[in-house]
């Protein structure tokens, strides 16, 4: 599933392999120049990135489900795991029997540890079911309370609006579930100021530009997490492989030839200089590298047209989407020293998922039905039928102050290595808008305004840090 990375270049006879770009750019051969490929997928792909694109020249990483063989006779990948497409014959109560079954024993295995293990929990579906179920194990094994631990931000209920993406909080549905479940609960809040000077160290674990404080707060969070606990369970992949965003529900989403977490591209294209445009060709690269992954699927031959868009979707949502929120729970996570599990991410799973018909995926009229029907008795009623919400971000303008005070420091430094890839007339006269500048979040759900400012910020940051040419 590309749960852990490996990243490797080749210098002169030499082949340098590591699990972070940091490493190999700590060797003295290896140069920290971009292309315009690798500025394209910062600028363009980025915060998430073509599997297997290793962003500095020279540098790849291997790509899930494959392995790599080095020798005197040089370099040799192959393809040991793909999903396959094939008809599903199951009838819609042992299908969510099977569901059910596949997550008891993935999260039977990875509860297991010499260490002390606690949960993610937000009170959506997900990290609910995974909380439920891991409780039971504990208490199967007499291993005494579950620890479970929530994120939120400071005065966050006094700002919060709720949208398409963010329908509602979480705070409540925290204390309803783990109160059901019986869990020792810890709630954490992260202060806005915080949040945005955390985003140096969160770039550093990254190694490249990321979620913005999407990722800072995950790292705050993860820190917190790792005083009381050295393992997690965390809900990721849920939502890929039973299809939980709300852009697999949107005939819009279906119609459009695209990535659908990748918005507002014009509007962001617009920010940049005339010289990086055209030096990146950003719609040429999009289009090729959504082609690219259209080429990848496993067709079914005899389905209908719709199963076969919607089969499409899942698969660009599984090799595109879902490695970048893994790659970012692994780095955050392990950057505090804490390991993360994703039980949703377990490959069986995800093969007998790939092939269940949407109509039967969406059961009783909800999204994830197949799921809430495979969760029924674990969970309350109202948690089973609680619409997706994601991750939480704050909403407070302290926040979006803090990041606007960053970019325009950028602006009024001559030496910024941003400037020559912006166009600072247009990015100046966006922070004097009163109004938002992106209608809609421009990657994933939660990336708007004041997370296109931070990844600037981390851009910025990142170019500077690192040294980073550009040829």
């Amino acid at each position: 599933m590309g749960v852990k990375p490996l990243f490797y270049t080749r210098q002169g006879s030499a082949f340098l392999f590591a699990s972070e770009l940091k490493a190999l750019l700590a060797h003295p051969a290896v140069k920290d120049e971009l292309d315009g490929e690798g500025l394209a997928e910062i600028l363009v792909m980025g915060p998430a990135r073509t599997p297997g694109h290793g962003i500095f020249c020279g540098m790849a990483e291997l790509r899930p489900g494959h392995y790599l063989n080095y020798d005197r006779n040089g370099l040799r990948i192959k393809k040991y795991w793909a999903l396959e497409s094939r008809p599903h014959e199951d009838d819609m109560e042992t299908t969510a029997l099977k569901v059910r079954e596949l997550l008891e024993d993935t999260v039977s295995r990875q509860v297991v540890a010499d260490v002390p293990v606690c949960t993610l929990l937000s009170g959506g579906l997900d990290s609910s079911a995974l909380t439920a179920l891991a409780a039971r194990e504990f208490k199967k094994a007499g291993w005494g309370t579950l620890h479970s631990l929530s994120v939120d931000y400071i005065d966050n209920e006094s700002y919060f609006k709720p949208g398409a993406f963010q329908p509602d909080a979480d705070s409540a549905w925290v204390g309803r579930v783990s109160a059901s479940l019986g869990t020792s609960h810890t709630y954490i809040e992260i202060d806005n100021r915080e949040l945005a000077a955390a985003l140096l160290p969160a770039l550093i674990a990254n190694d490249l530009p990321g979620m913005a404080d999407i990722d800072s707060s995950l790292y705050l969070f993860c820190r917190e997490i790792k005083k009381t606990a050295t393992v997690a369970l965390s809900g990721e992949c849920a939502d890929e492989v039973f299809g939980g965003y709300p852009w697999f529900h949107k005939q819009e989403s279906l119609d459009t030839l695209s990535f659908p977490w990748i918005r507002m591209l014009h509007e962001r294209m617009s920010m940049l200089s005339p010289e990086i445009l055209e030096k990146i060709q950003p719609k040429n690269y999009l289009d090729m590298r959504y082609r690219e992954a259209l080429e990848e699927v496993s067709r079914l031959p005899g389905e209908d047209a719709r199963e076969a868009r919607i089969r499409e979707l899942f698969y660009l949502n599984i090799t595109r989407f879902m490695p970048t929120l893994l790659d970012r729970k692994d780095r955050m996570s392990m950057a505090c020293g804490l390991e993360v599990r994703v039980p949703f991410s377990d490959h069986r799973l995800l093969e007998y998922v790939w092939n269940i018909p949407w109509k039967m995926k969406t059961c009783d009229q909800m999204p994830k039905g197949i799921l809430r029907r495979a969760l029924r008795g674990l969970l309350p009623a109202d948690v089973l039928q609680r619409p997706k919400s994601p991750y939480p971000k704050t909403h407070s303008p302290s926040y979006m102050e803090a990041v606007r005070e960053g970019v325009e420091k950028i602006l009024a430094d001559s030496t910024s290595p941003l400037l020559p890839l912006i166009d600072t007339v247009a990015l100046r006269e966006a922070l004097q808008s009163s109004g938002n500048f992106f209608a809609l979040p421009w990657f994933g759900q939660l990336m708007g305004d004041a997370q296109y400012l931070a990844y600037l910020i981390q851009v910025n940051t990142w170019l500077g840090e690192y040294g980073v040419t550009i040829g």
